[in-house]
């Protein structure tokens, strides 16, 4: 069991945000000429590191009360990060282990999503690898433990490798999940298998109502890998996708669309396929979580080891091109959540056997960017 230690937090419901202690922040440019940005030739970000001496942390959600739980893939510990009462930061407690999950490669104790009615349900939701499948489970917290998990969805075929993960309560109110092709590239196109899908349903595990088939989970197709999906203000899609050997993807993600996996990586001519929004190099991205924060869209990139950020319109389009930033400074980075108070919290993979573990890992950084207001926030 990895040991746990924390350093003094940067979010400002726990305290008041301050910089990395290795330096000053990283200068970002800004593609944009938003009014709201008008003069500002860059904003500053600010990176803190709020966790360390993690083990593989996959996913985070936040709690109503402030508080986040971490999944670990290798562990498969559940934790709570919450504020301690004393001034030294975050407290960490074990909620629980998903004694099911079977951690082989990138399967394991993986996603995580709060029941948006938490504080009448406290209810969570979890993805995770089993000897057999990979499936999505209820958790119930009421007891300040987490209680077994009650199987909604099983029979995602697993692998090794290509798993998916990913969960998340989109603004429908319905369950989102994100699936991996399981090494097997034509049950991408398979609309009978729950492989290479972005998954939409009830919280009992039921399809949910405007599914392009009523009867089925299936909500889009044609994915190789996707392990992150997350909403802008105006309700569009967004989905970070693993390529082969060529192109890394970031698509906006619709109802019934085909992504084009394995007849496609990257972008094509053929009309089927959904192009992606975003391309880049796999050298370069490997991208895993994604978040929005305003009007930006960030993503956590593995074999990149960077964040991208992209400003995004209205429309779903993006203002100028995507920014990276903190290029190997913490290493591998997986997860990506927009925190309540406006700030983005990253988790760092270097402890799952493809990193160069650093002393402190694996860790937890929030960072602070000055046009999201997430430093004045309280």
């Amino acid at each position: 069991m990895a040991a746990l230690a924390v350093l003094t937090t940067a979010a400002c419901s726990f305290g008041p945000p301050s910089a990395d202690e290795r330096g000053a922040p990283p200068r970002l440019p800004t593609p944009s000429t938003s009014p709201s940005r008008a003069g500002d030739d860059s904003a500053s970000v600010v990176a803190t590191v709020i966790a360390k001496g993690l083990s593989v942390p996959w996913g985070i959600a936040f709690l109503p009360d402030g508080g986040a739980l971490v999944t670990e893939r290798d562990s498969k510990r559940l934790l709570k990060l919450g504020p301690s009462s004393t001034p030294d930061g975050l407290t960490v407690t074990e909620l629980g282990t998903i004694d099911q999950a079977v951690p082989q490669g990138e399967g394991g104790l993986l996603g995580i999503a709060v029941s948006p009615k938490y504080e009448t349900d406290k209810t969570v939701f979890v993805y995770y690898t089993t000897a057999i499948d990979n499936r999505i489970a209820k958790l119930d917290l009421s007891t300040g433990k987490a209680s077994a998990p009650q199987p909604i969805v099983t029979g995602i075929p697993r692998n090794s490798n290509h798993n998916g993960g990913q969960l998340a309560f989109g603004p429908d109110g319905f369950l989102y999940a994100t699936t991996g092709d399981a090494g097997q590239s034509a049950q991408a196109q398979d609309r009978a298998s729950l492989a290479g899908k972005i998954l939409r349903m009830t919280a009992d595990g039921k399809p949910a109502p405007g599914n392009p088939d009523p009867k089925s989970l299936v909500f889009s197709w044609g994915h190789r890998n996707v392990q992150g999906i997350a909403w802008d203000a105006s309700k569009h899609a967004y989905a970070t996708e693993f390529g082969q050997n060529t192109w890394d993807e970031i698509n906006m993600i619709e109802r019934g669309k085909n992504y084009g996996w394995p007849r496609v990586e990257g972008k094509g001519t053929d009309t089927r396929y959904a192009n992606p929004l975003v391309t880049w190099p796999t050298s370069e991205a490997s991208c895993s979580g994604a978040a929005v924060v305003d009007r930006i869209l960030a993503v956590a990139c593995l074999q990149g080891e960077r964040v991208y950020l992209m400003e995004l319109t209205a429309q779903g389009t993006m203002l100028g091109q995507p920014r990276a930033f903190l290029v190997g400074e913490y290493g591998r980075l997986r997860a990506a959540v927009a925190a309540p108070d406006g700030s983005l919290w990253v988790s760092t993979s270097n402890r799952d056997g493809r990193g160069t573990p650093q002393a402190d890992d694996d860790r937890i950084v929030r960072l602070v960017f000055s046009s999201s207001g997430g430093a004045g926030k309280s």
